[in-house]
Order: C-alpha cells, then sequence, then structure tokens
C-alpha cells in the first residue's frame, strides 16, 4: 500500500473535525515551526553545497568533508519531514524534522564526527593537492564508496518511506490502527526494514567520506545496537498485529543490516 490515496476536498464540515490550535505556535503541528526549520535547512544545505565545491575545486585542502556533512545532514532532515507530509500527511508534525531524535546522544554523536573530521585534517593536511591523508589514509576509492553508501541510503529510506505511505511512522506503534496493513511488496520484497537499512549505511557513508577512524566505529557500533533492539522489539508488535502473515514474511526477507537476521 503506498501514500497515493485519493483526498476529499476540502470544505468547512471536514475542517471543523480538527483541532486548529495545534497548528499555532509551539504546538505540535505549528506552521511557524515548520516554516522556520525548512528554511533553517534550505539555507544550511545552500551554504553547506557551495562552501564543499569551492573547497573541493579552488583548494588543495580536505576540509570540504565538513560543508558535506552539513549537506547530507540537511537534506536528510528536510526529507524526513517532506515526505511525511507528502505520503502520510496526518502523522507530518515537528518532530518529523527528526531534529531532535534521540536526544542528546545524536547531537553528541554528530558533534564529535564534526570535531574528528576538523582536527585530523589540520593535523594532518592533504600536501599539494594529494589524496594521501596520513595517518587516516582511507584512498580515494573509499571516499567514492561512502559518497555512494550517502546516495543509496537516503535513497532506499526515502522510497521507503513513500512505498509504506499511511503505515510509515517513526515512532513504534504499540496499537494496530485501521487501515494498518503489512506492506510486503516494492522495495519491502527485497529489505524487511528498508528504512532502518537505509539510514544504517547513509550514516556509515557520510563518515567513510570524512575519514572519520573512530566516528565509524563509534557509529557502527551505536547504530547496530539500537537497530537490532528496535527491530526485535518492532516485530513483536507486527508478529502481534499479524501474526503468522508477518512471520512468514521474516522468514523469506532478510534486514540486510550485518548480524540481525
Amino acid at each position: 500500500m503506498n501514500g497515493n490515496a485519493r483526498r476529499r476536498p476540502w470544505s468547512p464540515e471536514i475542517s471543523s473535525h480538527y483541532d486548529h490550535t495545534l497548528y499555532l505556535p509551539h504546538q505540535p503541528k505549528s506552521l511557524s515551526g515548520i516554516a522556520l526549520r525548512s528554511f533553517c535547512l534550505g539555507i544550511a544545505l545552500a551554504l553547506g553545497l557551495v562552501a564543499t565545491l569551492a573547497i573541493y575545486f579552488y583548494t588543495a585542502s580536505p576540509l570540504w568533508r565538513l560543508p558535506f556533512f552539513l549537506v547530507a545532514l540537511s537534506l536528510f532532515h528536510f526529507l524526513e519531514f517532506w515526505t511525511t507530509a507528502a505520503y502520510n500527511t496526518r502523522a507530518a508534525d515537528v518532530s518529523s524534522f527528526l531534529l531532535t531524535s534521540n536526544w542528546p546522544g545524536y547531537a553528541i554523536a554528530h558533534t564529535f564526527a564534526t570535531l574528528e573530521c576538523l582536527v585530523t585534517r589540520l593535523l594532518w593536511p592533504a600536501g599539494g593537492g594529494s589524496t594521501r591523508w596520513i595517518p587516516f589514509d582511507l584512498g580515494r576509492a573509499l571516499v567514492l564508496a561512502g559518497l555512494a553508501l550517502v546516495v543509496a541510503g537516503q535513497t532506499v529510506r526515502s522510497v521507503a518511506m513513500v512505498h509504506a505511505g499511511r503505515n510509515f511512522n517513526h515512532t513504534l506503534q504499540y496499537r494496530r490502527e485501521s487501515g494498518h496493513v503489512l506492506v510486503t511488496d516494492g522495495i519491502y520484497g527485497v529489505l524487511r526494514h528498508p528504512s532502518y537499512f537505509g539510514f544504517f549505511w547513509w550514516a556509515l557513508g557520510t563518515q567513510m567520506v570524512m575519514g572519520n577512524v573512530v566516528s565509524f566505529v563509534g557509529y557502527a557500533v551505536v547504530l547496530w545496537r539500537f537497530f537490532r533492539d528496535r527491530i526485535r522489539r518492532e516485530e513483536e508488535l507486527l508478529v502481534g498485529f499479524f501474526g503468522d502473515e508477518y512471520i512468514d514474511y521474516r522468514r523469506r526477507v532478510p534486514t540486510r543490516i550485518p548480524f540481525v537476521p
């Protein structure tokens, strides 16, 4: 099931069923809050992209990785909200940006990754335009592989959200809602939890591009443990919702996250 359900035309009768206070400032669906976050993410994306290209093409500095990280983060958070708003409209609110998700651990991880990249690039800068970054010489091939993972991971996650439509939610659902169906076709026929798969490899890809050895290992361990536990809990609920249908689906389709069956 996808999110392209036919929408009824607007009417005063329909609108009267909604709590309009939800859209006021500081409320869950605050229009001003959504607009402000979208504006800031757009500015960050534009500045990061310009800085990445300028540093990469006009200097020999390896510090283009820092604004690249800003670009990847800005695009990720914008797409989290936009995809939810477009394909699961009723669930979209300020939290759909995921800017404060798993706070403060999420912010600490990204801050540490930024500082690791900055410090190592200042201590061991590339010399004379060389692609060698001592002692963290990952090589051009691994940087390109990291870029591929970032693009692939973001694409898989966004496609998964689009395809699931109203069946996708950022938070665990402890009760089966009306109209909630088990999606097993499309990308869900290849990956059992494609949104988790996408984020896992997207995050590792960003650290490969940045040349962060410590952060790469830290991201891998923390994300693996998080998704292992999340998937285990989520699938207990899904078995309760769908019974043998989900058990059969789980048997047929892997997660393709290492060591998470």
